[in-house]
Order: structure tokens, then sequence, then C-alpha cells
């Protein structure tokens, strides 16, 4: 694991959005889990986040900028409804 930690991909009002969503909770539980850094329950406080480099190629492909940049309410919506869509066509 690596020592650097990662900043935040989203917003706290992202993170607000998404708690008066519960339809999309099991999704972001499932994409935060995929995305995780092995062995992220070792640190404490133990949270599933991506490793930094992960972190810092989504930013550069999603805004061609790096550090700093995090998704918004809107982005992180659409992101989950998107990605329950994916998994939902999967599964027939």
């Amino acid at each position: 694991m690596s020592g650097r930690p990662t900043p935040s991909l989203v917003t706290p009002a992202a993170v607000v959005a998404l708690a008066a969503r519960p339809v999309l909770w099991p999704t972001a539980v499932r994409v935060a889990l995929s995305t995780a850094q092995p062995g992220w329950w070792r640190a404490w406080p133990p949270r599933p986040r991506p490793p930094a480099a992960y972190a810092e190629l989504r930013r550069q492909t999603m805004w061609g900028t790096g550090t700093g940049s995090r998704l918004g309410a809107e982005e992180l919506i659409g992101y989950l409804r998107w990605c329950r869509a994916t998994y939902a066509g999967r599964r027939q």
C-alpha cells in the first residue's frame, strides 16, 4: 500500500446528494469496493479508497487536470445511475 493518502474524488455536496437517493447506495458501495486499494481495511480508519495513481488518472481523463478536481453532485449521481444500469444489464 502506498503511504500517500488519496484525496477524495467527490465533494461533500455529492455525498449529500447520494444520501438522498437510497436506491443508489448499493451501487455506490459496489463501486467503492471494486476500485478500492487492495488491503484497504488494514489502515486506520478503514476507508475503501482507490490507489492514488488510479484517482489521478481518473481526474485527468475526466477534467484534463490532476489533483484538486472532484465529482460534483450531478456528476456522481449520473455516474452511479450509469453503473446501476450497466450492472442490471449484465445480470440479464
